[in-house]
């Protein structure tokens, strides 16, 4: 069945990750996959290109129909293949409700990341200010703080309640994120153990980004936060 899906992905990508997540607890494994390199601008050939052709990763396709958007393509997987592998949607109306509020809130806290993490790539040295360093931070800052406060109340002890849903698919990759580049453990106690709890779950763990197998932590990118 999944031999008519193709995913081209790079590692340590929350949004390819999401996929792969998706794709492993419909048990769906056997795809056509390829790891490319950002590093070598692999997500801009052709065979990327042909697929999304604004040059980005993840591009997945099942048979003629081409998903290159995470949480498109997460739906999809579900709506599909709803009665195979593990169910992600939960039944409860009030725990349904909880995981679209979670995957969608999930948007504004990735902006919030990527407007600290690539800020230097974005912006040339000689127009940099510390004053934007600072407000981005503070921004990230705050928006790490509301979801330590989320856990903080539950319902737990997963993102919609007592089941593992598209939220946490959607949701967990940019908490690793923020771990792999050292936010604080201690700060953050409630995001450390949710982050920690879903590390050996097979569908997790099967697709751990192969890069960050090799460098366990970067940079202390997320440390200050």
């Amino acid at each position: 069945m999944a031999k008519d899906m193709t995913l081209l992905w790079g590692s340590g990508s929350p949004p390819c990750w999401r996929i792969q997540i998706a794709l492993e607890e419909k048990k769906l494994q056997g795809y056509n996959q390829k790891l490319l390199s950002f590093m070598k601008g692999e997500h801009k050939s052709k065979q990327v290109m042909d697929m999304n052709p604004r040059g980005q990763l993840p591009a997945f396709k099942h048979k003629d129909y081409v998903l290159n958007e995470s949480y498109a393509a997460c739906l999809y997987l579900e709506n599909q293949f709803g009665a195979q592998g593990n169910k992600l949607v939960p039944e409860c109306p009030a725990e349904q409700a909880m995981m679209y509020q979670r995957m969608f809130e999930c948007l504004t806290l990735s902006e919030e990341i990527m407007n600290v993490f690539l800020y230097e790539r974005r912006v040339p040295e000689g127009e940099r200010h510390d004053s934007a360093v600072k407000r981005n931070r503070e921004a990230l800052t705050a928006e790490v703080k509301l979801w330590e406060g989320y856990l903080s109340k539950g319902p737990g002890p997963f993102l919609a309640g007592k089941t593992f849903s598209l939220a946490d698919v959607i949701v967990y990759p940019t908490i690793a994120f923020l771990f792999h580049f050292q936010l604080s453990e201690d700060r953050y106690p409630k995001l450390a153990a949710y982050y920690n709890s879903l590390k050996e779950r097979p569908s997790i763990k099967t697709s751990w980004p192969p890069t960050w197998l090799e460098t366990p932590e970067e940079s202390g990118k997320m440390k200050d936060v």
